[in-house]
């Protein structure tokens, strides 16, 4: 008997109502550039080489406008049973998206938990996701803190300023093996379902944080493209309009959007220093 190919899932969660957006729809359906925000992020999975299916979670009342979408768009790795109504929270939404991912998948599958609101993930992200899985376990897609960061206990003065260099602000894909990341959400719910408590230190916000609770472990980072952004607020609106407006992509994704990437000038000079600079360190 042929050994089963293991299979890479994308778990995409879009439950939210989007209170803080200011929109009248939730903003995971709201129009961008001519499709959906939600139709922007599942094209980034769907058109992956190595993504074998994905799931979704959603709002139930927006499941049947979500299936209409789904077939508009003609996607073919989400399958028949592929989406979940949302839960009572965020953690609680992935959770039933991975139990129904693995009702179909075996453990040892790689998963790949991402915002639906999230579209500008780029290839070269989500391959790295998957690679660093296969090696560490977990992986963690980060971008690197550009700004000074500040710590003020009352929001009235700065107590301390942080080293950014050793700071990140953690973004998705985060990717784990399906079991292990459902053993987390168990061990968790079995003292915690409504993942409100304090571990060591700090709190459940994301899939990171819960790997952290439950088994104390550390995730491997991905470093991510700079304008991997969640859409929050109007702001963030507009800046992936000017993004998607863009005919020049490349550039803002700096590289990342693998082999269809065409360097400008200015990178392609950039790349002559660095391989003009390796040379001369090796004379040395």
């Amino acid at each position: 008997m042929e050994d089963r190919k293991q299979k890479n899932i994308a778990i995409i969660f879009a439950g939210g109502t989007g209170q803080r957006f200011g929109s009248q729809i939730p903003k995971q359906f709201v129009k961008v550039y001519g499709k959906e925000i939600i139709v922007h992020t599942l094209e980034v999975f769907e058109n992956h080489p190595e993504i074998d299916e994905i799931y979704i979670g959603c709002i139930e009342d927006w499941i049947p406008y979500l299936c209409e979408l789904i077939q508009v768009y003609k996607f073919s790795k989400i399958p028949t049973d592929g989406i979940v109504s949302g839960g009572k929270s965020g953690q609680d939404t992935i959770y039933k998206i991975l139990c129904r991912a693995r009702e179909f998948n075996t453990d040892d599958d790689i998963v790949l938990i991402h915002d639906g609101v999230r579209p500008i993930v780029t290839p070269v992200e989500i391959s790295e996701n998957i690679k660093k899985v296969k090696e560490f376990g977990s992986a963690i897609t980060c971008i690197p803190f550009t700004e000074t960061p500040v710590f003020s206990k009352g929001g009235e003065y700065i107590d301390a300023t942080l080293n950014r260099s050793n700071l990140y602000r953690g973004v998705a894909p985060q990717s784990f093996r399906l079991g292990h990341i459902i053993e987390a959400h168990n061990k968790i719910r079995e003292i915690d379902p409504d993942y409100s408590g304090t571990y060591k230190g700090g709190t459940i916000v994301d899939s990171a944080s819960l790997i952290k609770a439950a088994f104390n472990e550390r995730c491997a980072i991905v470093v991510g493209n700079p304008n991997n952004m969640k859409v929050t607020n109007t702001s963030d609106f507009f800046s992936l309009l000017g993004i998607l407006q863009s005919g020049d992509i490349e550039n803002y994704f700096m590289g990342q959007n693998g082999d269809n990437y065409k360097p400008n000038p200015a990178m392609q000079y950039q790349k002559k220093i660095r391989l003009k600079n390796k040379d001369v360190g090796e004379e040395n």
